[in-house]
């Protein structure tokens, strides 16, 4: 199983895993989280990230999820990236999570896609799907 590690500002990695644990009923393993603050440097963040890596791969790698591209600890993990093995996706958000802890026994290729396209598909403009079903006649 595919490791996920999730990189953001603040609670947020912690809070879009304790959503999952809520969705899912209970903690879904090798899912961990590294907050990050302005008052970290770039070095104590590459250690953090380190450890955390090795703490969820398994021997399938991991899949790196952050909160947005080109942010310090992004750029931090970028050094970390290896194809395959660690592969990294930004913009995550709940969608992009839970699709990606249920496709967690595909490729790491696989297993992108399938984030992205929830990350992407879960972002909806709720009076435009109104629109689209008054349109529909549902």
């Amino acid at each position: 199983m595919i490791g996920l590690l999730i990189l953001a500002h603040n609670d947020l990695a912690s809070a879009l895993i304790d959503a999952a644990a809520h969705t899912y009923g209970k903690r879904p393993p090798q899912l961990e989280a590294v907050g990050v603050t302005y008052r970290l440097s770039p070095e104590h963040i590459r250690a953090r990230i380190a450890e955390q890596l090795r703490h969820v791969d398994s021997g399938a790698g991991v899949l790196i999820l952050t909160d947005i591209y080109g942010a310090t600890h992004t750029n931090v993990a970028c050094t970390l990236l290896a194809r395959g093995r660690y592969e990294m996706v930004t913009g995550v958000n709940l969608p992009m999570l839970l699709k990606a802890l249920n496709y967690r026994d595909v490729s790491m290729d696989e297993l992108i896609d399938k984030a992205l396209s929830g990350g992407c598909g879960g972002i909806v403009c709720a009076a435009k799907t109104e629109d689209l079903r008054k349109e529909a006649g549902a």
